[in-house]
């Protein structure tokens, strides 16, 4: 295409290679999208999946994890290297330090940038997980095994243990809330969860704040002090939209981008998709920002669709799923269990497979499934469905869930 027609037509432009964008361009060619379509990633690499970052790439498993796409050959310009910095819309035009580029569709799939701890910017031997150089510089350290203390306790605080663990490091995990996931689960469904920490040999350190870290060493609020040749800093992400500040692109206090519900921003012709933005949810009653995989899989689909009508014809109301490995245990969760009035057990906790259920009204909305991916499967149609369920048989973990109906 030449640079003429590419002025002339500047047809789709998308912020952000992650897998919100990449998903994004590739779902418009197989939608049958024509016109140009312009991809804009701010790293220098191809682009490339997160979630191996703290699996193989971490333990040296994969040199890298790029996505197998054929940019060339389905007609995607790809601009690596290229930081968006500014959204001039009555121009439709985006700033970039190479000079503005001009849009006639916008999508932003910026994603989110991992929270700092204050005060530990340019401390020797701290280190965050979100790109691939951030892999690359973890890497070698992990491989000399030194004492390594992990901040947060969520999913991603406890790969990092994981990893760690399996590197050969001596592992301290420290958490400022009083228990595992607490942002994420009930207090009765993390309990067991806690154990698999001292399971795999990981200290945990639960109600514990970071007074402050120097190199080789973190203090706590109460005064106690952790050896850490390496400090993995996993306390959660925030939207990376600060950018958008005063450009018309409403955001909520969560930092997300606030879409509708066929993911349109406040701006015309300006869509935002994956980690970046939050979608009101018409199966939940509430709005969601979901910062997993699947959300930046499916969602593109639906961007897709609506730029190909030119209308709103898709809605994204999708049930929310993600997964983790850790401490040599696969973990499902589907749906999403806030508002949920009942919560039903299948199996022991103790055992290696066992699955939380949440209902309300009488019908499955969310579920949580260790060691069980067939419950969290057959869990996730009924979600769908939205069908009544019979409580004694969803409690029997020898009844398949789809067997459960009332």
């Amino acid at each position: 295409m030449s640079e003429q027609t590419q002025q002339t037509n500047p047809g789709v432009v998308i912020v952000g290679a992650g897998m919100a964008g990449v998903q994004t361009a590739v779902a418009l060619r197989e939608q049958g999208f024509a016109g140009p379509v312009t991809l804009l990633g701010a790293e220098p690499h191809q682009p490339y999946d997160r979630p191996p970052l703290s699996k193989a790439v971490l333990l040296g498993k994969a040199e890298d994890s790029a996505f197998d796409v054929d940019f060339e050959g389905l007609d995607i310009e790809l601009r690596l290297g290229t930081e968006v910095t500014g959204l001039r819309h009555a121009a439709r035009e985006l700033d970039t330090g190479a000079g503005p580029v001009p849009y006639g569709v916008l999508v932003l799939a910026t994603g989110a940038r991992p929270l700092t701890l204050p005060g530990t910017e340019g401390v020797p031997g701290v280190h965050l997980l979100r790109t691939l150089d951030d892999a690359a510089r973890l890497r070698p350290v992990l491989a000399a095994a030194p004492a390594t203390v992990v901040v947060g306790a969520g999913w991603i605080g406890a790969e990092f243990a994981t990893a760690a663990r399996a590197a050969g490091c001596a592992v301290t995990v420290v958490e400022a809330a009083d228990r595992v996931l607490a942002g994420a689960l009930p207090a009765e469904v993390t309990a067991p969860m806690a154990h698999w920490y001292a399971e795999a040999g990981a200290e945990l350190i639960t109600g514990a704040k970071v007074a402050g870290i120097e190199e080789g060493r973190v203090r706590l609020a109460d005064g106690r002090e952790l050896e850490a040749g390496a400090v993995v800093v996993g306390i959660g992400a925030r939207p990376a939209t600060d950018w958008l500040a005063g450009t018309g692109v409403d955001r909520g206090p969560d930092g997300s981008v606030t879409a509708d519900a066929h993911l349109r921003t406040t701006l015309p012709g300006v869509y935002a998709v994956g980690d970046c933005s939050s979608f009101p949810s018409a199966r939940y009653g509430t709005r969601l920002l979901v910062h997993h995989w699947d959300n930046a899989l499916q969602g593109p689909r639906a961007v897709a669709a609506n730029i190909l009508a030119g209308e709103p014809v898709r809605a994204y109301d999708p049930v929310p799923y993600f997964w983790s490995e850790q401490f040599g245990r696969f973990v499902q969760y589907a749906g999403h269990h806030a508002g949920a009035d009942t919560l039903v057990w299948r199996g022991d906790p103790g055992d290696a497979g066992w699955s939380v259920c949440w209902l309300r009204d009488g019908a499955l909305v969310a579920v949580l499934a260790v060691g069980r991916p067939r419950d969290l499967a057959q869990g996730r149609k009924l979600i769908e469905s939205a069908v009544p369920v019979d409580p004694a048989r969803v409690a029997d973990p020898g009844t398949p869930l789809k067997s459960a109906t009332a």
